[in-house]
């Protein structure tokens, strides 16, 4: 009998239909604070101690996508009904695409189970903590395991900070026999970029293909906090147009993971600040089964995705912004209103 991850996905979906969805951005802040309040009040004192801590906490920037014990409540330790009240905390953050995709990758935890052997692989050792209260200030909340890292702080004033968002999958293709095979879990995230670098012409490619030999991760791996890479690549205004739709196609891939309010504010963001800002860099081999990296960068975030391990079937992919990362923008906000507010 399979063991239950996000069972009942389409209870979840209904919270996160377009239709459900399709208010002013600032009901986001509101429906994530409702949803969090609500799986809080079920769960008993103890396991609300193990589920929240302080939005000053260290705990709060401590992030990883590898299989390791993790502080927060386990879906493992939740009934069934304090796990439904989990996944609709879930849906308040992601599209229906980023929660079917977040479903694959907890979902890929059997297929390793089987290939290994291994009791390690488990679907239910994903952990959701809160920060701080939803009900006052600025708090944050964060769902984490295996090759997924969700995090979300909202600010006093309702805005939200997304990032860092990393999604992995092992295998990138199943290809043994069963329920999952043939699944891809990233599949626009390979097929897009590839395709963006097939596109160009010789002396385009000698200004993305940064390295012969892709790197064995993401560069920005778990740090809390990150900087621009370097070489930057090959920048969006020296790509012809339809290769710059293909730029901005693929940054919708990661954009659209989000809850459809805060994917387009993020697009916006891009926009209004100039997509002529933005560069794709990629390194390693161009066909299938070649391990391969490639990123795309502004001087405010970068997108990383890498395809190495495990003979070029397993991926990361991660969003981060190099100012905002964990709300640092919003804290920086909220304190100097405070500060402001004191004297």
């Amino acid at each position: 009998m399979l063991r239950p991850t996000l069972v009942g996905l389409a209870v979840v979906l209904a919270f996160a239909s377009p239709l459900a969805r399709a208010h002013p951005n600032h009901e986001t802040a509101g429906d994530m604070a409702a949803a969090a309040t609500a799986w809080l009040d079920a769960l008993t004192p103890e396991l609300r101690q193990k589920a929240v801590f302080e939005i000053s906490a260290p705990e709060r920037e401590n992030w990883h996508y590898i299989p390791k014990e993790r502080l927060g409540l386990p879906l493992a330790d939740m009934t069934e009904a304090q796990r439904k009240l989990a996944r609709q905390l879930l849906a308040t953050g992601l599209s229906e695409h980023g929660l079917l995709q977040a479903e694959a990758v907890i979902a890929l935890e059997r297929v390793l189970r089987a290939l290994e052997n291994s009791n390690h692989r488990d679907e239910l050792l994903y952990f959701f903590t809160v920060f701080g209260s939803p009900a006052k200030g600025v708090w944050g909340w964060r769902v984490e395991g295996h090759h997924l890292s969700v995090n979300f702080t909202i600010g006093a004033d309702g805005k939200v900070s997304a990032t860092p968002n990393f999604v992995g999958a092992n295998p990138a293709e199943v290809r043994v026999a069963g329920p999952q095979s043939g699944k891809r879990a990233l599949a626009a995230e390979e097929d897009l970029g590839r395709k963006l670098v097939l596109s160009l012409d010789e002396p385009a490619r000698r200004l993305a293909v940064i390295s012969e030999q892709a790197p064995g991760d993401i560069l920005t791996r778990a740090e809390r906090q990150v900087k621009p890479l370097e070489p930057a690549g090959l920048g969006y205004a020296a790509m012809n147009p339809a290769q710059q739709a293909q730029l901005t196609a693929l940054v919708e891939v990661y954009a659209n993971r989000l809850r459809p309010e805060l994917a387009a504010a993020a697009l916006k963001k891009i926009a209004d600040t100039g997509w002529n800002r933005l560069s794709f860099a990629w390194a390693g081999g161009t066909q299938p089964g070649q391990g391969h990296y490639y990123r795309i960068q502004s001087p405010d975030f970068v997108i990383e995705y890498d395809n190495t391990q495990n003979n070029a079937n397993h991926i990361h992919t991660a969003w981060r912004v190099f100012a905002g990362d964990f709300g640092r923008d919003l804290l920086r906000e909220h304190y100097a209103e405070a500060h402001k507010d004191a004297h």
